[in-house]
């Protein structure tokens, strides 16, 4: 496709080209799906059939985000030689899809093979949306950048939205509603991209329309959880309404996305059976893989051996300035994996301390010492309080929930009041959270703060910080994070159970250090890599994180309470949130401690890098 094509579809100078909005839909309803998935899986895998115990599930969820993040670089190089990246993200789609709608079979190797499935169909979606994303601009267009940050807030839109709809969902009605909705959104997915653009101008509105819909005629019963949707669902209508209009003017150019030769011309997709059919026959080991996370382990560790040392090689043999700027990236590599092995804890032992220790119910009355209370719903309030001679566990609580759901009597109970009743604060009457719908909370907070630090690092021109005084900054912020997690645990009531806001702080802390040190990274080791070996160090980066997510199943296994078995009750929450404050007690310092040897450290990485003070700073990342 030449510069003029693309200038001809983009339509006028001062707009972005009419695909933009189809892609961020496309990619809206991934995440949504992706999303929607990860919001249960550690709740699925204690909770549901396969009743794993908390290091277990822990370990299952590190396999499984390790192979996310390693197989998206092969995924590229399949789509850049042979099948481009239009088909790519089809074929990704279909893998996905399959994937979510098998998690619906409560067997393990549906449950492996569902999440084998995942991982590779990630590989071939997710480098190569990007990709076409770039393909829609000139190099030279200053629209650019502010074209993937919309494509970005497309991403957190479907990260946001999927809690509050998979989650609440999944958590009150039963697991296989809410895979069975991030299976619809990975569909609605593949409907718009491969449809005629009338059809998907419709599908977008439709869809938005009916989603949202979806998550109010859920929510009925439940004025928090209506008011928590309410922000969400407006930003998603109004995104369906300009991406309807938008796509009036136009949609993909034609060719976006085919395999091109070496003149850049499109060419036919090569190798498509055997690529497919060979992807199919690698499901079966990496569901293996994911299976046994020491496999796993090994597996990267070989291939991470192999990356690491072919950079390594390279620099001493290279000449100083390409050595300095890889030992820069080598040491940032490092920074980076501490930051998400101690940030994803969010999907493992952050989403279990919210579920067994954080006092989720808003509003309510306090009970008064010898008042009787009749068809009570069993909320969380009542997670470690003696009730009519029984201590309520999680497990009780559940179970009573379900039966509220199903309409029994068992589902409500009633009780007198006593001193102790009083004296632990017990509400009846409040709206429960549901503990999946806090991880909204990380996507919501960028989507209010992004745009904010984005205008920050350019109104400080010259006084940006530079990258390794940012990553230093992203880890520091991170650590107060886990410090509120830390602190909420002490400041804990005597049933053991933290205030909510200690939780959303910390939440709120983790996104703005994710901010600093995000958008950074990928820019600059771009500007750092030497032309021929680019796609290696991206692929190295890539890994870095994957290795991140064993290194969070391994520090998360020491918050382990649960032993697992059919019949396992969780210990009251009084025993566990000790457990958890003292472990991100420990993640605070430890990436305070980062921070503190990074921001020693940044003069002397600047210095390596040899760029100018704009580009060592990382503009031009989203």
């Amino acid at each position: 496709m030449t510069n003029a094509t693309l200038r001809a579809s983009a339509g006028p100078a001062d707009s972005h080209p009419p695909g933009l909005f189809l892609l961020f839909f496309v990619e809206m309803w991934e995440r949504f799906s992706f999303y929607g998935m990860r919001a249960l899986l550690t709740f699925y895998l204690i909770k549901g059939f396969l009743h794993a115990d908390d290091k277990r599930a822990y370990a299952i969820y590190g396999a499984y985000g390790a192979l996310v993040y390693a197989t998206p670089y092969l995924g590229g190089i399949l789509a850049d030689r042979y099948l481009g990246a239009r088909l790519a993200v089809i074929w990704g789609g279909v893998l996905m899809a399959g994937g979510h709608l098998l998690m619906a079979i409560e067997q393990e190797w549906a449950l492996f093979g569902a999440l084998a499935l995942l991982i590779v169909g990630n590989g071939f979606f997710k480098p190569n949306i990007s990709t076409m994303v770039g393909s829609l601009y000139p190099r030279e267009s200053t629209k650019r950048d502010a074209g993937f940050t919309i494509f970005y807030m497309g991403i957190n839109l479907g990260a946001a939205l999927a809690p509050l709809v998979c989650g609440y969902i999944g958590e009150t009605y039963g697991w296989h509603y809410g895979f069975g909705l991030a299976t619809l959104g990975m569909l609605l997915g593949l409907a718009t991209f491969v449809a005629p653009r009338g059809v998907a101008r419709a599908l977008i509105l439709l869809a938005s329309f009916a989603i949202v819909g979806t998550m109010f005629w859920f929510a009925r019963d439940d004025r928090t959880q209506v008011l928590l949707n309410l922000p969400i669902a407006i930003a998603l209508l109004g995104a369906g309404a300009v991406s309807f209009v938008k796509l009036g003017g136009g949609g993909l150019p034609e060719g976006t996305g085919a395999p091109r030769d070496a003149a850049g011309n499109p060419v036919r997709p090569r190798f498509v059976l055997p690529i497919m059919a060979g992807t199919l026959a690698a499901v079966a080991p990496i569901a293996l893989l994911v299976s046994h996370n020491t496999y796993a382990t090994w597996m990267l560790n070989l291939v991470g051996v192999i990356a690491f040392g072919s950079i390594i090689a390279t620099a001493l043999r290279s000449d100083r300035i390409v050595r300095d700027r890889l030992t820069v990236v080598l040491v940032l590599c490092f920074f980076s994996m501490l930051f998400w092995a101690f940030f994803e804890q969010a999907g493992s032992s952050v989403n279990n301390f919210t579920d067994r220790n954080v006092d989720r119910v808003v509003g309510g009355t306090d009970v008064r010492e010898g008042q009787v209370y009749t068809d009570v719903v069993v909320t969380q309030e009542f997670l470690g309080v003696d009730v009519n001679g029984r201590t309520w566990t999680l497990t009780d609580i559940e179970v009573a929930q379900k039966a509220q759901k199903d309409g029994l009597p068992e589902g409500r109970i009633t009780f007198t009041a006593d001193a102790e009743d009083v004296a632990k604060g017990l509400v009846v009457g409040g709206d429960e959270v549901k503990a999946s719908v806090f991880q909204a909370a990380n996507p919501t907070f960028i989507l209010l703060f992004g745009p904010v630090f984005s205008w920050l690092w350019g109104a400080l021109g010259r006084r940006d910080p530079s990258a390794g005084v940012k990553f230093a900054l992203g880890l520091l912020q991170l650590a107060g994070g886990f410090a509120c997690f830390w602190m909420g645990a002490r400041a804990a009531d005597g049933n053991g159970m933290t205030a909510m806001q200690w939780l959303l702080l910390g939440y709120l802390l983790q996104t703005t250090g994710e901010l600093c040190l995000s958008p950074v990274g990928l820019s600059l080791v771009t500007k750092l890599s030497p032309a021929a070996i680019a796609s290696t160090i991206m692929g190295a980066w890539f890994l870095a994180t994957a290795f991140s997510h064993l290194v969070a199943a391994a520090i998360a296994g020491l918050t382990g309470v649960s032993e697992g078995g059919e019949g396992a009750t969780v210990p009251p929450p009084t025993e566990t949130v000790g457990v958890y404050g003292d472990v991100f007690g420990g993640i605070a310092i430890a990436a305070a401690v980062s921070a503190v040897i990074l921001f020693a450290i940044s003069p002397w990485l600047k210095a390596r890098m040899h760029l100018s003070d704009a580009e060592a700073a990382g503009h031009g990342a989203h």
